[in-house]
């Protein structure tokens, strides 16, 4: 592996390290991940990941909305809890399911900011025409 490739891996190994390190301060503190400090922090994440390419599509690290949910889960082991609770008919358990809220929370947010980012010449260049 290049040296240059080891710095895309580490630098979106600690993008992802911190969103999963603010999430679980959210919850442990049972606080909203869109209210401040975390949502200005997740923020911050964000314009790092957009500015280093990985939330563009096809992005190797992908750190897009679902690249994030994707590897989270496997982390958390979301997807096998929620196997578990089909296979057993069961509720998924509430450590689980409280992942899960707060994981769609930063999913929302990350894909209105790339959204917005993304039209941001749209609306923002009018003076030039």
């Amino acid at each position: 592996m290049t040296s240059s490739l080891d710095e895309t891996l580490t630098l979106a190994d600690r993008i992802l390290d911190r969103i999963e390190a603010l999430i679980l301060d959210a919850e442990r503190s049972t606080k909203p991940l869109e209210v401040d400090p975390y949502r200005g922090q997740l923020f911050e994440l964000f314009v790092t990941a957009n500015g280093a390419g990985y939330t563009k599509d096809d992005a190797d690290p992908d750190l897009s909305a679902d690249g994030i949910c994707r590897q989270l889960g496997i982390r958390w082991g979301l997807a096998n809890a929620a196997k578990e609770s089909v296979t057993q008919q069961t509720r998924i358990p509430q450590e689980h399911l409280s992942k899960m809220r707060l994981m769609w929370s930063v999913m929302r947010m990350w894909m209105e900011w790339d959204y917005a980012w993304q039209r941001w010449e749209e609306f923002h260049n009018h003076d030039a025409q």
